[in-house]
């Protein structure tokens, strides 16, 4: 695996959610939320099962329309799904016939990338996974690691000003699940993606994130840095991942966000 990074060409997005109301119509999940990305960060939001994590995700993607208020990109509001914007699910969802590579093409190829240019991002971004091996596998015949890393593969082979990504090491082993965010903050690196990070485990959430929005509390923490897993029993580490537990355990009920988190 090679640790080149290739620069995405355009700064990451900075997204923001103005007083939104967020769900389905006629049933709302989140009331009144304020949260802004910066761009280029990675900003974890963690929360228990069915506090509108997804539903938060979602929205920023374009998939789901506010129902108040208003969400944004670069300050201009964020009108329906965009090639700027990768979602990245906890299932892999690659397409099972066709091979790893012609998976990480596909976008590429509805974008209208020609094909020895989208062939050649496709096999870069296999190398940088560590799949380079595998590139014409089909996605049944490797394990689940390498599935998710093909995954993460197409995400970033479009050169995404934001990836956002919905609990996507949930289903895999604790070793398989370390490695995975390891990579993710390897391949990151020079792309200059921002990041929005859903999930419910606080130490990948402390390990992954510059910042961590706690979903329920009204508060953003910054997370000292650097990164680093010998850092785990580092006494501010270890108060915010107290901080961070306890905030899990007093929620009762969705509550929004702060009206400004930066």
């Amino acid at each position: 695996m090679t640790s080149s990074s290739e620069p995405s060409g355009a700064p990451g997005a900075a997204l923001a959610l103005h007083d939104a109301v967020l769900g389905h119509r006629g049933a709302p999940v989140l009331d009144g939320v304020g949260l802004h990305v910066v761009a280029g960060e990675v900003l974890a939001v963690v929360g228990p099962s069915g506090c509108g994590k997804s539903t938060l995700l979602r929205t920023l993607a374009g998939l789901l329309p506010p129902l108040g208020g208003r969400v944004t990109q670069d300050g201009a509001p964020l009108a329906g799904p965009s090639a700027e914007r990768a979602l990245v699910f906890q299932e892999d969802a690659l397409l099972p016939w066709r091979t790893l590579r012609a998976n990480v093409e596909l976008p590429l190829a509805i974008q209208g990338v020609p094909r020895a240019e989208r062939r050649a991002r496709a096999e870069d971004w296999l190398d940088r996974v560590g799949l380079a091996a595998h590139a014409k596998q089909l996605p049944h015949r490797v394990s689940g690691g390498q599935r998710q890393r093909a995954q993460l593969a197409r995400a970033l082979a479009g050169r995404p000003r934001a990836v956002l990504m919905d609990e996507p090491f949930g289903a895999l082993d604790a070793r398989t699940r370390a490695g995975m965010q390891q990579l993710l903050v390897e391949v990151l690196a020079g792309t200059g993606a921002s990041v929005v990070f859903v999930t419910h485990d606080v130490d990948e959430a402390l390990f992954l994130a510059d910042r961590v929005a706690l979903l329920g509390t009204g508060r953003v923490l910054t997370v000292p840095r650097p990164r680093d897993r010998r850092a785990h029993g580092d006494p501010a580490t270890t108060a915010l991942r107290h901080e961070v537990l306890a905030s899990l355990g007093e929620r009762a009920h969705p509550l929004p966000l702060p009206a400004d988190s930066r």
